[in-house]
């Protein structure tokens, strides 16, 4: 019996002491808390989002951006900063750029396409071989019948929309005829976005025949102030803070042409004889969609490209360095 007195009280000490934690804690939750105190001074040092002044006076393709009325200017502050703090996304367009933009530009050039139109395929794909929702394919986001309307072969085994070079002759055929149909650059590059017969319709149907004075969809509204933000951000990077040395650019990468005239049964084998291999062989020619590249009638060929041996790249070393 004294036993289980002893044990009795044992236990009613051990709820009495639990009793006393449990209130203790139900207390601190109740209790506010007090914020840090931080000092502003340092809180601003460590912390700080800017904004930009806008340029006085824009152009693309030779023709001037009219900012005079508020609600323009509002359309081009908002792409001109969310492109300023979308930081990584704009670094790596600085980078791809500083590989691509020369060869587009000449591409361009030679097509009397103006050269401002080098931007457009930075903000349709960030200059990669993206697929979209629709099925536009690669740099310049061509759908198969407009692609294949102006010359890109498109089928099982060969996408030149993946060419970045080919699309870009695309691109140049499309924008020429964009321009002759409407008369300006600025209207050829709002219809490369919802297309010449949607821009042609929502003229048609407001009866107002500049793209600034047209109400469209947002995507359409905000797409040619997005081409112009890029081009602003990408002639003047250190204007909107981007530091990018030159080191740190992507640069364009030797290669050797092969010209293919016979069919190639098994593209995996083809890669090991050059010397490389299955992946080395798809990332120069992405173009190719499947393990064999058919030639379907004589005097039909195809270039391929093969990497050249090149110097392993220099990075700096990270590593930290051993004392003594």
């Amino acid at each position: 019996m004294k036993r289980y007195l002893v044990h009795g009280l044992y236990g009613f000490l051990l709820l009495v002491v639990a009793g006393f934690f449990l209130h203790a804690s139900r207390q601190s939750d109740a209790a506010p808390v007090k914020p840090a105190q931080v000092s502003e001074k340092s809180d601003t040092r460590q912390y700080q989002i800017r904004t930009f002044d806008l340029p006085g006076k824009l152009s693309f393709a030779g023709e001037e951006v009219p900012l005079h009325q508020r609600e323009l200017v509002e359309r081009l502050d908002r792409e001109i900063h969310t492109n300023i703090y979308w930081n990584t996304n704009t670094v790596f367009l600085m980078k791809r750029g500083h590989r691509w933009l020369p060869r587009i530009e000449a591409i361009l050039i030679a097509n009397n396409i103006p050269a401002d139109f080098k931007y457009l395929p930075m903000i349709e794909s960030n200059l990669e071989n993206a697929v979209s929702p629709s099925q536009a394919v690669g740099f310049w986001q061509l759908l198969k019948g407009t692609a294949t309307d102006f010359g890109l072969e498109v089928n099982d085994e060969v996408d030149e929309r993946y060419h970045p070079l080919k699309s870009t002759e695309a691109a140049c055929k499309y924008l020429r005829k964009a321009h002759d149909k409407f008369g300006n650059w600025l209207d050829a590059t709002a219809s490369y976005n919802i297309g010449m017969s949607g821009l042609e319709r929502r003229m048609e149907e407001q009866e107002s025949y500049d793209y600034f004075d047209l109400l469209l969809p947002e995507e359409t509204s905000r797409y040619v102030f997005r081409v112009i933000a890029i081009k602003e951000i990408m002639e003047h990077p250190e204007r909107y803070g981007y530091i990018v040395p030159e080191k740190h650019l992507y640069e364009e990468e030797p290669t050797k042409e092969i010209e293919v005239t016979e069919t190639i049964p098994n593209l995996r084998a083809f890669a090991r004889e050059q010397g490389i291999n299955y992946k080395l062989l798809k990332r120069y020619n992405p173009w190719l969609r499947q393990n064999t590249l058919t030639i379907k009638k004589k005097g039909d060929s195809y270039t391929v490209l093969i990497p050249k041996k090149e110097k392993p790249v220099q990075t700096e070393d990270l590593r930290p360095k051993k004392e003594g």
